[in-house]
């Protein structure tokens, strides 16, 4: 009894290890599925990445708090002519203990001008993800700034 003791103390406290590659990746793929929500017109689902106390901050303006608000930023730019928002994952960093990240991304934002001409943003950004006890990943932090247009 007392010989497996030690084994038993050593198994019990060693950390289970996290595969923050994959994580990672599981990461940018649901970025990727967000923005393809994102060009649909559905709201609920465009809107269930975000965490329930989630920020957006957006160039310009003050900072969008809670799923509420950002309900009502959604609805409000659904309404732009011409607006159409898609973005990028560029790599993600996952914390070792798995339960939080940060992704550097970019976006490209298009809405008509008074004329009817499609204008194009470029932007670059940073979000903050957080992983839920289901095990799913929230939107907890989406900031973002204007970037030069890309090089072609």
């Amino acid at each position: 009894m007392f010989l497996f003791l030690p084994f038993i103390i050593i198994c019990g406290c060693t950390e289970k290890k996290i595969d923050t590659k994959a994580e990672g990746e599981k990461l940018m793929q649901v970025s990727r599925e967000w923005s393809e929500s994102a060009a649909t017109d559905n709201l609920e689902k465009t809107l269930s990445y975000w965490a329930d106390d989630a920020v957006v901050m957006s160039p310009g303006e003050p900072p969008i708090k809670g799923k509420t608000a950002i309900r009502a930023m959604i609805e409000s730019t659904s309404k732009i002519p011409g607006f159409k928002i898609s973005w990028e994952p560029l790599n993600v960093s996952v914390s070792k203990e798995g339960d939080m990240a940060y992704m550097i991304e970019q976006n490209k934002i298009i809405v008509n001008d008074s004329l009817g001409n499609p204008m194009t943003e470029y932007n670059k950004g940073v979000t903050v993800w957080r992983k839920e006890a289901d095990g799913s990943w929230k939107n907890i932090v989406d900031i973002w700034n204007a970037a030069p247009p890309p090089n072609k």
